[in-house]
């Protein structure tokens, strides 16, 4: 079986981005001017939406139409690095430096526990 374009698949990956973002069916169709209705069949995997609504759903989202679509293969925390490196720009310049300072630190002391060091773009062990 395909892993992608399934409603279950669907179903599960809408149900992950309402988690993610906080939200709810109610605020997705209020925003989106989809009906309540259709926006549930979805979510039951009851139907599949057509592609302008997965466009719709994937912009609200801030994701790629594929992250609605297709089944999830990478681990939560790629998932959430890939979502912010995407949005990265959106964010005020002050939480940008620090998110960037906090995650170098986060390589830093990664790469010393493994006793890597990084001269100029060129790894060491």
């Amino acid at each position: 079986m395909s892993n992608l374009g399934s409603k279950e698949i669907m179903a599960k990956n809408i149900k992950r981005y309402m988690q993610e973002n906080n939200v709810t069916q109610t605020e997705i169709c209020k925003t989106l001017n989809i009906p309540a209705p259709t926006f549930s069949d979805w979510v039951n995997a009851k139907s599949y939406p057509r592609i302008d609504k997965i466009e719709l759903m994937a912009n609200y989202f801030g994701i790629k139409k594929s992250d609605l679509v297709e089944q999830r293969t990478s681990s939560p925390s790629k998932h959430k690095i890939e979502i912010l490196a995407r949005n990265l720009d959106e964010l005020p310049d002050e939480d940008r430096e620090k998110l960037i300072k906090n995650f170098e630190d986060t390589i830093d002391i990664y790469l010393k526990a493994r006793g890597i060091t990084i001269k100029g773009n060129n790894e060491e062990k």
